[in-house]
């Protein structure tokens, strides 16, 4: 699923929980950055469509990366976006950044585990993917789809004083 927004409903959710102490930005971006190499493999038709970024170790190493150029990019963002209290500008600290990325490549490899065949998340340790499964996939993408539903709605009635 490279670049799709399926990932992104738990993400709002999680979002709407968390409020500030999550960047919805950072995850974004981390679902981004962790299907650049199956990007590849279907631009090239060479290599494994989910490998090693989709195990695990992977998704920890995508993480790191994420995080350390996520932050920059996403308070680029929020600024070119206008999102911001009092005309400064919006800082993400880096414990926010790093928790947003590792969730967002964890939930990445586990919401892929569930739908994809070819993943072996454990992957050194075993190329057994057990998650393979569990739920059909029109269940799962209604999962993603009814979570980032249900983050949306707990995320306005929370700041709701804003919208006043």
């Amino acid at each position: 699923m490279p670049f799709t927004p399926i990932h992104m409903g738990p993400g709002i959710l999680i979002k709407s929980l968390l409020q500030g102490a999550f960047s919805l930005m950072v995850f974004g971006w981390t679902q981004i950055v962790m299907d650049i190499q199956p990007l590849i493999v279907l631009l090239t038709g060479e290599g494994h469509l989910h490998g090693f970024t989709h195990t695990y170790i992977g998704a920890t190493l995508i993480a790191l990366v994420a995080a350390l150029s996520g932050k920059y990019l996403s308070e680029l963002g929020l600024k070119f976006l206008g999102v911001a209290e009092n005309g400064s500008s919006v800082r993400i600290s880096w414990w926010v950044t790093f928790t947003s990325a590792f969730i967002g490549s964890f939930t990445h490899v586990l919401l892929d585990s569930i739908m994809h065949g070819d993943l072996a998340p454990f992957y050194p340790f075993t190329d057994n993917n057990g998650f393979l499964g569990v739920i059909t996939v029109a269940t799962l993408h209604k999962i993603c789809l009814y979570s980032g539903v249900l983050g949306g709605v707990i995320y306005l009635l929370l700041n709701k004083k804003m919208f006043s």
